[in-house]
C-alpha cells in the first residue's frame, strides 16, 4: 500500500486558504449591509464653514453674505489723482572732475547726491554751478541726465 498524497502540512494550508476565502466573503457582505443602512455618498460629503474649516454639517444659510460682481477686483485698480513727481529738478554741482568726466549734483529739494556723467550733460559745468537736471535710474542707482546750467 502506498502512502496518502495528502500530508498534514497540505491539510493545514488548505484550511487556511478556505478560512481566508470565508473571511473575505464575510467582509464583502458586511460592506454591502453598511451601505444599505445609510452610509454611502452622504457620509462622504464635507462642507467648508465661514472660517474656512472643514465640517460635516452644512453651512447656516442665514450667515450667507451677498457679494456684488462689480466689487470684485481682479487686477490692480486705476489710481486717479496721482501726483507725478517733478521731472526737472534743481541742484548745485558739489563735485565734478573734468579729466575723468563724472561728478555729483546735490538736489536742492531733498539734499540727495546724484551721480552725473559727461554723457548726461547739455552744458559744460563746474563745481558750485546751479543746474537743472532729470533723474534716470542707471545700473548702480540714480543718474542725472539733461543737465543744464541755470542763468
Amino acid at each position: 500500500m502506498s502512502k496518502s498524497q495528502e500530508t498534514w502540512n497540505k491539510k493545514e494550508t488548505e484550511k487556511k486558504r478556505q478560512k481566508k476565502k470565508k473571511d473575505k466573503e464575510q467582509k464583502k457582505q458586511d460592506r454591502r449591509a453598511n451601505v444599505k443602512e445609510g452610509g454611502g455618498f452622504n457620509d462622504m460629503i464635507a462642507y467648508v464653514d465661514e472660517n474656512g474649516q472643514i465640517s460635516s454639517t452644512p453651512p447656516d444659510p442665514t450667515k450667507k453674505i451677498k457679494i456684488n460682481e462689480e466689487d470684485i477686483v481682479i487686477s490692480i485698480p486705476k489710481q486717479e489723482n496721482i501726483k507725478q513727481p517733478d521731472l526737472v529738478r534743481n541742484g548745485v554741482v558739489s563735485f565734478f572732475n573734468d579729466s575723468k568726466g563724472y561728478g555729483f549734483i546735490k538736489d536742492l529739494e531733498n539734499q540727495n547726491s546724484v551721480f552725473v556723467h559727461l554723457n548726461g550733460l547739455i552744458d559744460s559745468i563746474r563745481e558750485n554751478d546751479k543746474v537743472t537736471f532729470e533723474i534716470e535710474m542707471g545700473q548702480k542707482g540714480p543718474n542725472a541726465v539733461n543737465v543744464k546750467l541755470v542763468k
